[in-house]
């Protein structure tokens, strides 16, 4: 089974990620950690490096490439990234999780250890950022949901509620196909 799970910076894609391949021993692949580990590489930090990204197609094409490869040739895999859920054509199941911008800062500040307005401009600026490579590397609207099966908020839901309402997704896959593992 490939799960992709998709959503803006904040939005808990990491943590739902990270709870569902521990709990159905998927492996888990992250964007945003090969991004982040690139950005450390490069020396910057993740606005920086996002800046550079916008001059240099290259970044965003290798991690794309290779999260499409990686998720497209395993199985039992989760995919974690803001384009996965566009990238993996062969998705069995493509979550967005959704946030308000004010809870999303709050928990990048929590996160980050910086202040909640620090935190909401930084974001936004990542967002628009993204949003224009998006745009101009493959022509995608990142606030395009057409793809996904399911979108959640991650404000009303906690990780394990969030968890809980995917297991079902995944266990009504499973009796689908007549899997045992239910």
């Amino acid at each position: 089974m490939r799960i992709t799970i998709s959503g803006p910076p904040g939005s808990g894609t990491t943590s739902l990620a990270r709870y569902l391949a521990g709990k159905h021993g998927f492996d888990l692949i992250s964007a945003g950690e090969v991004f982040r580990q690139l950005a450390r590489e490069h020396g910057m930090d993740i606005a920086a490096f996002g800046k550079f990204a916008e001059s240099d197609p290259s970044v965003d094409r290798m991690i794309d490439a290779r999260q499409k490869e990686i998720g497209g040739a395993a199985d039992d895999i989760i995919i974690e990234g803001r384009l996965s859920g566009w990238m993996i054509v062969n998705a069995d199941l493509r979550i967005w999780l959704k946030a308000s911008p004010e809870c999303r800062a709050k928990r990048i500040a929590e996160r980050d250890g910086m202040d909640e307005e620090a935190a909401r401009v930084y974001t936004e600026n990542r967002q628009r950022s993204e949003a224009t490579r998006y745009r101009n590397y493959y022509g995608i609207e990142i606030d395009d949901l057409s793809p996904y099966d399911i979108v959640l908020s991650s404000e009303t839901f906690g990780v394990e509620a969030l968890g809980a309402i995917v297991d079902t997704a995944i266990e009504c896959l499973w009796r689908q196909r007549g899997d045992v593992r239910q």
